[in-house]
């Protein structure tokens, strides 16, 4: 009897540690912008709903510690930015030097972070469907486009 016991105790140690394991702590697949110390900020319109799903998704499976700023009018910063008028979309987020603009997902994020190219930012203009914060099923590649210092723009990756 005292064998089954013993046996018994030792599966509910196994399964306590594999509950922590998989529920006490968040680990980001982001590893460099879960790291990121500086200030991060998501600028958008109080108003707007799938900026509110992009942003709990920054926060959720990028960082944490991203600052919401909603604002009545966000153009101002897309010009403050330089983010040209054929890539706006509906929230910007600032991150470092760099602009995000779009529902970009967290994969272009990280590779900004990790390459650190001499560019002002990235964007996915528009609002594709299936993208991080927008409703609906993929279709097709989502186009990352690299906005330059000149000001033009090149393909940055495609997810």
């Amino acid at each position: 009897m005292g064998k089954k016991i013993y046996i018994g105790l030792g599966i509910l140690v196994i399964l306590a540690v594999a509950i922590f394991a998989f529920n006490g702590s968040k680990t980001s697949a982001f590893v460099t912008l879960d790291n990121y110390q500086e200030d991060i900020k998501i600028y958008k319109s109080q108003s707007c709903g799938c900026c509110e799903v992009y942003s709990g998704y920054f926060k959720r499976e990028g960082n944490k510690n991203a600052d919401i700023v909603n604002l009545e009018d966000i153009s101002y910063l897309k010009q403050q930015y330089s983010v040209p008028k054929s890539m706006e979309s509906c929230h910007t987020v600032v991150i470092g030097d760099y602009f995000i603009e779009g529902h970009i997902p967290l994969e272009a994020v990280e590779k900004l972070l990790v390459e650190k190219p001499d560019i002002k930012g990235i964007a996915m203009p528009g609002m594709p469907s299936g993208s991080p914060g927008m409703p609906g099923a993929k279709k097709g590649d989502f186009v990352i486009y690299a906005v330059n210092n000149d000001g033009t723009t090149e393909e940055f990756m495609r997810i």
